[in-house]
């Protein structure tokens, strides 16, 4: 596939007439020369989102099959794409090609899970009371809910997954599904890699008929473009993963509006790892080692990356401490995704450096010549340092990590308790360190999204229990997840029919059911016929 340096609106290729800018290889610390990329104006912005708001009504009332085969669709067109895309997100990223390669098998493998959300409709949450003339002292209404989407949402692609949070990731896919066109601001990091799935989503919403304005991708430099997009009056609601600056400000103009809409912004989370005394008595070394390598998997770019290690002091913890140093040490350092990405590495490792009573314990195989590597760090303080200073609850976006040695329970407690909202929190243990978990929990519980027994955060399972989200700051709103198949709740608002025909009702609440569906009627889950 040629990449053009277009813009997608509906089914148009459109240069972008507010300037040009070239992709980057992180690795090589260059420019792709070609090909420019047009940069749009609030113009394409008001184009695209008209182009939606005329698609909401017609894309939500096609047949659920017909939506889920769009999903597909676009699952097969991207692996179409073949190795030319995996070439491309490597060159603009620096990722590694295996890597790339697994996150593509996770794209499809999302959107084909969302079709089979779609075909089962127990995301319309069908609800039926049968009317009941007889009761007293007073009859009861017919009363029916369903779901529909909130109407055109408005994605950013993230930096750290050019694929699978990005063009046709989970936002995407999950809007989609829901009923709700999208618009799509390319991430400046993987301009070509994002005209190119952009381009795979065009072609199949062409094949299978969809209405135009179900799929644009804009490209904009700065915040123009985005803050312009979520501000327009089209729009209904946005997702996002990113910064907790980017976040906030998107926040900000979506709660200014004449028409507030919901933001779903993924911002900032350090998950933290607690190390209970018996597990680490027992297997100090095997935990230190798990810690270390998911630190520094994909130079430390994920967003439930390990940033913080919570344990009781002792000879053990000593213990792990030399076994994550000596692991660490041997990290090479590795390509982070841009310039500016490294350079917030970097001037965040130093501001933690700054703190007093902070150690650097370990680094990992220094960078040399090699341009925006990250070189991993350790470092060690104690508890007191912690809850007295917001630099070591700031989120280090790449492989660095804080051990913090606490006196007793008690203390450790104290400690979970000042922690900020997580997307993630982990308990090493083992079953003679059950008593101080279920001491824990309760705090975890209110701190986080997804709690993690014995094993490590990143990797975050494609499936129908996940949950990638959790309290501020980690997310802008902690009642939903972006991954998963509850993420289509985002996009989705209860509507309430009262006595209305029949034949006027959704088809999921229509007595036929037609479409088979578990349907709550009365109380009870049924699929039987009314």
């Amino acid at each position: 596939m040629q990449i053009t340096g277009e813009m997608l609106i509906g089914y148009a290729c459109v240069r972008g007439s507010a300037g040009n800018q070239l992709a980057f290889n992180p690795a090589l610390n260059t420019a792709i020369a070609t090909p420019e990329f047009g940069l749009g104006t609030r113009a394409d912005v008001d184009r695209a989102a008209s182009l939606a708001a005329s698609a909401f009504d017609v894309y939500r009332y096609l047949p659920l099959e017909r939506r889920a085969a769009f999903l597909d669709a676009i699952a097969d067109e991207i692996m179409a794409l073949g190795d030319a895309l995996i070439e491309r997100a490597h060159a603009e990223s620096g990722l590694p090609i295996a890597r790339l390669t697994g996150e593509r098998a996770r794209t499809t493998g999302q959107l084909r899970m969302f079709a089979n959300v779609v075909r089962a409709g127990l995301f319309l949450h069908a609800t039926i009371d049968p009317a009941q003339p007889e009761r007293q002292p007073m009859p009861r209404a017919d009363i029916r809910l369903a779901k529909i989407p909130l109407g055109p949402v408005a994605v950013f692609g993230a930096s750290n997954f050019p694929l699978a949070f990005s063009v046709a990731g989970g936002d995407t896919a999950s809007a989609l599904a829901a009923g709700a066109p999208v618009i799509v601001k390319a991430h400046s990091a993987h301009l070509g890699t994002s005209e190119m799935v952009g381009r795979a989503v065009q072609k199949a919403a062409k094949q299978q008929g969809m209405p135009e304005g179900v799929f644009s991708l804009l490209i904009g430099a700065g915040r123009d473009i985005g803050e312009a997009l979520v501000a327009h009056p089209e729009i209904k609601a946005v997702g996002f993963t990113g910064s907790r600056q980017g976040g906030l400000a998107l926040l900000h103009v979506a709660n200014n509006r004449k028409e507030p809409i919901p933001v779903y912004a993924e911002m900032s989370s350090i998950n933290p790892v607690f190390v209970l005394p018996h597990a680490l008595a027992a297997r100090s070394q095997a935990l230190a080692q798990g810690f270390v390598d998911s630190l520094a998997m994909g130079a430390g770019q994920f967003c439930t990356n390990p940033g913080l290690v919570l344990a009781i002091d002792s000879p053990e913890l000593q213990n792990f401490i030399n076994a994550a140093s000596q692991a660490l040490s041997a990290k090479a350092a590795q390509t982070m995704l841009t310039p500016g990405i490294h350079a917030a590495y970097e001037s965040a490792r130093t501001q933690v450096e700054a703190v007093s009573g902070v150690e650097r314990v370990a680094s990992g195989v220094a960078a040399d010549a090699q341009p925006n590597a990250a070189q991993a760090q350790l470092y060690v303080t104690d508890a007191q340092r912690l809850l007295q200073s917001e630099t070591l609850q700031a989120e280090m976006f790449g492989p660095a990590s804080i051990v913090i040695k606490a006196k007793d329970i008690a203390e450790l407690l104290q400690v979970a308790n000042r922690l900020e909202g997580q997307l993630t929190a982990t308990l090493l243990l083992d079953d003679a360190d059950h008593e101080i978990a279920r001491t824990l929990l309760p705090v975890l519980e209110r701190k986080c999204g997804r709690i993690l027994a014995n094993g490590f955060p990143t990797g975050v399972e494609v499936c129908h229990a996940m949950v990638h989200g959790g309290p501020f700051p980690a997310t802008s709103n902690a009642m939903y997840t972006s991954v998963g198949a509850s993420a289509i709740d985002r996009f989705l608002r209860p509507v309430c029919y009262q006595d209305l025909p029949d034949t006027l009702r959704p088809q999921a609440v229509q007595d036929s059911n037609e479409l088979s569906l578990w349907r709550l009627v009365d109380g009870e889950m049924t699929r039987e016929v009314l």
